[in-house]
């Protein structure tokens, strides 16, 4: 295979930042990373020192794509929370296939067991593994539920400021699956640099399934400190974040939280070895998580 990896996403956005964090693993262990980036910046120039040759494109403009696909038998893609999505899939796609690409690792959403999607944005990633099933360029896709890092960005503040969760997630009872973003990362890079092909098409990528409740007193055990959990309304939830975050985002997400809390995943899905398979090693732990991120949640001084 060629000894060049396609990398999309790999300046990293705000929170999980797979893109980038495959870049340097595959960097790490020898390869050559063609990077993908939307602009040009101080993360793409970090990308550059680390020795990658970094692309400026645009997942829906074919013409880029097509450049960065020359000599390239491996890919990974991400796409940001955002419209798009089944567009650049389709550009990808196409373009991996006029590539002859061999694999093309897909970082797509946990699926549920019911045929209908639990958000519209759910239902464009199993569209989106349609498409890339479709094309034939032996697309593996890695089922994620949200991450570690997607919690920390929704709590950190209110916690800092008020020892506070303040989310729409039900009475405490509910069961949320979540995983580490790196260990997300490391079954992408581990995928694309094995020597062979994959022996599967999918990989459960499933860190944790934890109550609110267990959620919540993990973070407390952590910090050392009483955090409490206050349960809030979809629109409260609505009114307080919806300047920061893109509709798209907004509507996936406030979908994603009534259903975990009503019609979601019980205990019986804590137990997965999606991790174990993909990368070798046990899945980060959310208490290990909240152990490296303390300091993002640390007390306001008064």
């Amino acid at each position: 295979m060629s000894n060049t990896i396609l990398v999309t996403g790999a300046a990293g956005g705000y929170q999980g930042s797979t893109g980038r964090r495959v870049t340097e693993l595959l960097i790490e262990a020898g390869f050559s990373v063609r990077a993908f980036v939307h602009k040009l910046d101080d993360r793409s120039d970090h990308l550059q020192q680390l020795g990658a040759e970094v692309v400026r494109g645009d997942l829906l403009d074919p013409v880029s794509v097509r450049a960065a696909f020359s000599g390239i038998k491996r890919a990974y893609f991400t796409y940001p929370v955002a419209d798009g999505l089944l567009e650049a899939t389709t550009i990808f796609a196409a373009e991996a296939r006029e590539a002859h690409t061999e694999l093309v690792v897909n970082n797509s959403q946990l699926r549920s067991r019911s045929l209908a999607a639990p958000t519209f944005r759910n239902m464009q990633h199993r569209l989106s593994e349609d498409i890339f099933n479709w094309a034939g360029i032996g697309a593996v896709h890695l089922h994620a539920p949200p991450y570690y890092e997607n919690l920390r960005a929704l709590i950190a503040r209110s916690v800092m400021e008020q020892d506070t969760i303040f989310l729409p997630w039900g009475e405490g009872e509910a069961v949320f699956p979540l995983t580490g973003a790196e260990d997300v990362a490391r079954a992408g890079a581990k995928l694309l640099a094995a020597p062979g092909l994959p022996g599967r098409t999918d990989y459960d990528l499933m860190g944790e399934t934890l109550t609110v409740k267990e959620i919540v007193n993990l973070l407390s055990a952590t910090l050392g400190r009483q955090i409490r959990y206050v349960e809030i309304s979809d629109q409260q939830w609505i009114d307080a974040v919806g300047e920061r975050i893109n509709p798209h985002a907004l509507d996936h997400l406030s979908k994603l939280w009534k259903y975990f809390r009503t019609s979601g995943l019980g205990t019986s899905d804590r137990a997965n070895d999606g991790i174990r398979a993909a990368t070798g090693k046990p899945p980060q732990k959310l208490e290990e998580f909240f152990k490296a991120n303390a300091k993002a949640f640390e007390a306001v001084s008064s």
